[in-house]
């Protein structure tokens, strides 16, 4: 079962939701993060800490869990 992480805003990059959802303890964290962890949107392999996501997107870290976006 996905958690839910609600958003204030109409988008949030990959690098600001993983912080909002507690995956990461800072912002800075991101780029390693991505690195060492495969991170998928919607299915498909991320990478990018500047990804925008919008409500309905989903964020899959096998071993962390899964997230949607909502507003």
């Amino acid at each position: 079962m996905a958690e839910a992480i609600k958003i204030e805003t109409e988008t949030i990059t990959l690098g600001q939701f993983l912080k909002l959802a507690d995956v990461i303890q800072s912002g800075g964290m991101a780029k390693w993060f991505l690195q060492e962890y495969e991170v998928y949107v919607n299915g498909e392999p991320e990478n990018r800490r500047g990804k925008k996501l919008t409500p309905g997107d989903e964020v899959k870290i096998p071993e962390v869990g899964i997230f949607t976006v909502t507003n």
